[in-house]
């Protein structure tokens, strides 16, 4: 249930434990149940990728993670911070949780620079210099040195969303959240996408993803969650969850896509 105001503080995270912990989560839009009793966890430095069918809850699960979706009941900490608790200052929250559309969101008039800088800036009113400084560093890890001073329609779906990726980390995150990045891709540019997640798992970010990109999946997870019609169908490592599928609506699902 939702923790009650003036609830005492959280206990401080330690690496130790969970980064994010999902308990018994249920979410409804109306009489449509999306989120039936979901739970798991994921700790520090791992790569989540869910998947499903369209209309199984993985987008509306990963966006109750950072509070834009709230819950009906059950509880979801990050860093042992209960996102459900009315005080929650969920500017900081999203400080912590960084998120990545499938629309890349991004400010047509202005420049790939300035769309990275902004949240910096006004949101937590951070020094311009080091914010630019920072901007330009976040520009060339996402491989788009030369295009800062580019606007959004200049730009390819595939270099908007990697401005999109560099904005997101701009506020440092601890965990990265995709809701299925390339659906509104080209093909040709899902790779320039999907190379740059790749770097920010080896680096140890957090990541969990949406995704219908099996190959990627496989190849990037720790751990890959099923969900349809609500709840969490079947879980595993990847070589694990691939290759000895138990469930019946599982093996269905992957015979559709593989």
């Amino acid at each position: 249930m939702k923790a009650p105001i003036g609830a005492p503080a959280a206990a401080p995270w330690t690496p130790d434990q969970p980064i994010v912990s999902i308990r018994s989560v249920r979410k409804s839009f109306g009489a449509l149940e999306v989120l039936k009793d979901v739970s798991f966890d994921v700790r520090k430095g791992e790569v989540v990728c869910i998947i499903g069918p369209s209309g199984s809850g993985k987008s509306t699960l990963i966006r109750c993670i950072n509070a834009l979706v709230p819950i009906d009941q059950g509880s979801i900490l990050v860093e042992n911070q209960e996102v459900n608790d009315p005080a929650l200052d969920k500017l900081m929250l999203r400080r912590k949780v960084g998120m990545v559309f499938q629309q890349y969101n991004l400010f047509p008039h202005k420049t790939a620079l300035q769309n990275v800088m902004m949240a910096p800036i006004q949101v937590l009113k951070q020094n311009k210099a080091e914010v630019e400084e920072r901007a330009r560093s976040l520009l060339a890890k996402v491989r788009l040195t030369g295009k800062e001073n580019s606007y959004p329609g200049e730009l390819s779906g595939g270099q908007q969303q990697r401005v999109a990726i560099a904005r997101s980390l701009a506020m440092r995150p601890d965990i990265m959240l995709f809701d299925e990045v390339t659906a509104a891709l080209d093909p040709e540019t899902v790779k320039e996408v999907l190379v740059t997640i790749r770097e920010l798992a080896e680096e140890g970010m957090t990541c969990i993803l949406v995704t219908h990109e099996m190959k990627f999946a496989r190849e990037i997870a720790d751990h890959i969650y099923f969900t349809d019609r609500g709840v969490i169908v079947e879980h595993g490592p990847p070589e694990e969850f691939f290759a000895n599928a138990k469930d019946e609506r599982t093996r269905a699902f992957l015979g559709q896509i593989l």
